[in-house]
């Protein structure tokens, strides 16, 4: 008999047809292409200690890899589209391309409407987190309003489509709330995006309560998602509408703390927080006629200790509990210290803690580098214009590899100390306690 080829048939598939191995169909892109976005999500690794590099050079050569993704994202692949919504999504959230993106707007905006259409679970969600992206580098104007008239009316019918996967409904959530917060001048427009989001999460509340506790379903992430993106514009709705709100939906929403899904109980138990600090701020004699029953309701949260709750579940409950409690009894918010480079934002109060969740939510590791570029995100959270520093300031405000390395191996040294000193049985057990 004769003797088997080695390899002879490594790349063909069934039927003796070659197998495609290359993840696009267009030429241009390749997986050496698309790798190129993973330095994306840490903006450091473009000031790293090294030569000097060419910036025009690196700005021409990444505006013609975004182009190339730009492209792809029209492709008869599904697979390829989304991939390249992906890489988009990564570039978008770790660089300002105001200007990049300003020329292919429109582009951009036909590519997402046309993905969130056509496209199935996956790529819908990647497009709808694209669609939050672009209105986020463009900021509020006229141009994020054109995007917004073109992909508003898609959002809606995907979220409200009961025939749509979950996961798409759930991103299309976050993309509307998000988007009508950065661009909507239009109040009708507010009400009309508040009033989508509310037919959704509301059904929480219709659920059927053979027991005491409300029973949890798949919909639950997307009850969280539109819960979560109507907050959000709550914050921006003139006052008088706030009150409608509060008077709708204060009572209903402590009975979402009984459910069983842990980000359903934080959600609710964050907004019921927002709530009433909005309510304090317009009637600074607020009164709730439920107090004693939502308070002992906050406590036994803040407090939980049923084994058949994950620990690490646990925990990050009765985190959240103890700050709703301290919100809803004692009018009180711990203060929290965000840094990013020189500067330091505090966060004091609900209404600016869930506005920087859900930007944080959208923007992932980019969300330091956005507050100090971003001009948009700086104006909502009252930073001022960007801290312009100089090439010699910056350097002499980073640390050199040497130094961290001297630190580290410093560090490693006192802790690899100390653990032998506890590990050693001779030790005197005394001096620890």
């Amino acid at each position: 008999p004769k003797p088997k080829k080695r390899g002879g048939n490594h790349q063909r598939g069934a039927g003796g047809q070659p197998r495609n191995v290359q993840p696009f169909s267009d030429e241009d892109a390749s997986i050496e292409t698309m790798s190129h976005c993973s330095g994306f999500s840490d903006p450091a690794s473009f000031t790293e200690d090294g030569p000097e590099v060419d910036e025009e050079a690196t700005q021409e050569d990444l505006e013609y890899k975004l182009k190339g993704f730009i492209d792809l994202t029209l492709d008869k692949s599904a697979k390829t589209r989304q991939a390249a919504l992906e890489s988009l999504k990564s570039a978008f959230s770790s660089k300002i391309l105001y200007e990049f993106i300003m020329e292919r707007r429109m582009t951009l905006t036909d590519s997402i409407e046309r993905c969130i259409k056509k496209g199935k679970s996956d790529e819908q969600c990647a497009a709808a987190g694209l669609a939050c992206l672009l209105c986020v580098q463009m900021g509020s104007g006229i141009e994020s309003e054109e995007i917004f008239k073109t992909l508003g009316p898609v959002l809606k019918k995907i979220v409200c489509d009961g025939t749509a996967s979950i996961q798409a409904r759930q991103a299309c959530a976050t993309c509307l709330g998000i988007c009508c917060f950065i661009v909507t001048d239009d109040i009708t427009e507010l009400y009309s995006t508040m009033e989508c989001l509310e037919n959704v999460f509301t059904k929480a509340y219709q659920r059927d309560r053979d027991t005491n506790g409300v029973s949890s379903t798949h919909n639950t992430v997307l009850h969280v998602s539109a819960l979560l993106a109507w907050t959000l514009l709550l914050t921006i709705c003139p006052m008088n509408e706030v009150k409608k709100k509060i008077e709708m939906h204060l009572h209903k929403l402590p009975s979402l703390l009984s459910c069983d899904d842990l980000n359903m109980r934080i959600a609710a138990g964050e907004t019921l927080a927002l709530l009433f600090e909005l309510a304090r701020e317009t009637d600074a004699d607020f009164f709730y006629e439920d107090m004693d029953l939502l308070t002992e309701k906050l406590r036994a949260l803040a407090t939980d200790g049923n084994k058949h709750r994950a620990k690490v579940d646990k925990r990050k409950q009765r985190s959240v509990f103890r700050d709703v409690l301290r919100a809803v009894e004692e009018r009180d918010f711990p203060t929290e210290m965000v840094k990013f480079g020189p500067e330091r934002m505090y966060i004091d109060c609900w209404v600016k803690k869930q506005t920087y969740e859900m930007f944080k939510e959208i923007l992932g590791s980019g969300m330091q580098y956005h507050l100090q570029s971003n001009d948009f995100l700086r104006n909502v959270f009252e930073l001022g214009p960007p801290v312009m520093l100089d090439a010699a300031t910056l350097k002499t405000m980073k640390i050199s590899r040497f130094e961290r390395h001297l630190y580290n191996s410093a560090a490693f040294k006192a802790r690899t100390k100390a653990r032998s000193k506890c590990r050693d049985k001779r030790a005197d057990v005394g001096e620890f306690f």
